[in-house]
């Protein structure tokens, strides 16, 4: 362990106790969060028992007893499992049944034609189901089918797939600008813009559009579901299942859950995501979710140390060596992009009221000066 470690990493376990001890997510799903939708080697939680929860504890005392930094205060739970010797992922996987589809589900649809909505397609697609794309221009359609046409080749260049699958794969699919084309589908996944009011825009249509007992499901990151469940006449059947991007690549499914969701559209949703060979992890309508919840505290952590005068290159060195992440935290800011950074600890700043959540202000000022990132080619590092 280093200071780096300690510094940026203990405060991000303390949280995911946080999230446990609330009975927001499992341990088993607040650890695959991380392991499949951030590609960490292990989940905060399994980490926290390897290091120790006293010696976890213990850290964060001595640094709360300094900064009087509430995210620093050990969670009363880590304190008691600190002193009982327990453990946070003991026997976690447990042997509660897979979930089973208690709808059917033969053809989906698809509302949106960007990066995200072109992967969900593909992996639905490839995986058997008919899919309905829904876009607003043949132009716009068009970049859809290249999309999943190009990953296919590449699969095929790789030797992992071939001409014939390819051709079934495509096969699948249908391009439409019209949503009337949905009526008969079993499943919507919304990929839209995300503005509350155009997503609820689109909830409204596809509430007279769709068959009863149709799901509608959103894959935003941050909006809240419950709002769009009910600008709908069918609330029970409307659930998050937030993709990661790209789809195809990645393994996790968030499977957000509102207070009228129907606990078998629940379980459809996790059975379908692991029918398409996705990871699902259950948890309710709130700011973050689970992964964004607890990545983005750690990285605005990260900016604050930065703007001690910290060596943004050591820190991003060090994380990777000392925690296995795949990317250092500034390294993942300017990927991400520091207005969409910027954008979401707003959010949780708003959500959860924390002082410790408030943006750091070096992430505000970089975003004021248009250096968002590699898409900028400058952000906490220069692309130039």
């Amino acid at each position: 362990m280093t200071q780096t470690f300690e510094t940026l990493v203990f405060p991000y376990l303390n949280h995911a106790v946080r999230m446990f001890e609330s009975g927001y997510a499992t341990a088993v799903d607040i650890d695959n969060a991380m392991r499949f939708g951030c590609g960490y080697p292990k989940g905060p939680l399994t980490v926290l028992d390897e290091v120790g929860p006293a010696v976890v504890r213990d850290a964060l005392a001595a640094r709360f007893a300094e900064t009087g930094d509430h995210l620093h205060q050990p969670a009363d739970l880590l304190d008691r499992i600190a002193d009982e010797g327990g453990s946070f992922t003991a026997g976690g996987v447990g042997s509660a049944e897979a979930p089973r589809l208690q709808h059917e589900i033969a053809r989906l649809g698809v509302v949106g034609t960007g990066t995200m909505a072109s992967g969900i397609a593909q992996v639905f697609a490839q995986c058997g189901y008919d899919v309905v794309v829904v876009g607003r221009g043949e132009d716009k359609l068009a970049r859809v089918t290249a999309y999943v046409t190009k990953n296919l080749d590449r699969a095929i260049e790789r030797g992992k797939s071939d001409e014939a699958t390819k051709a079934e794969v495509l096969g699948r699919l249908s391009v439409t600008t019209s949503r009337a084309d949905l009526a008969d589908v079993d499943l919507v996944v919304e990929a839209i813009a995300e503005d509350i009011a155009v997503k609820r825009d689109l909830f409204r249509d596809l509430d007279e559009i769709l068959k009863p007992g149709a799901i509608l499901a959103t894959t935003t990151s941050s909006l809240p579901v419950t709002e769009l469940a009910k600008a709908t006449s069918r609330s029970a059947d409307v659930i998050g299942m937030h993709f990661f991007n790209p789809a195809p690549v990645m393994k996790l499914v968030e499977v957000v859950t509102t207070e009228l969701t129907a606990p078998a559209v629940d379980e459809t949703v996790r059975a379908l995501t692991a029918k398409v060979g996705k990871v699902a992890v259950s948890c309710g309508d709130r700011a973050g979710f689970i992964v964004n919840a607890l990545l983005f505290p750690y990285l605005n952590d990260a900016v604050r140390l930065a703007a001690s005068g910290a060596d943004l290159t050591a820190i991003d060195a060090d994380i990777k060596e000392a925690a296995g992440f795949p990317m250092g935290p500034f390294e993942l800011l300017d990927v991400v992009g520091n207005d969409v950074s910027l954008a979401i600890q707003e959010e949780l700043f708003r959500e959860f009221g924390e002082p410790g959540f408030a943006p750091a202000a070096t992430l505000v000022a970089k975003v004021a000066a248009g250096e968002l990132g590699r898409k900028t080619k400058k952000g906490f590092h220069d692309y130039s």
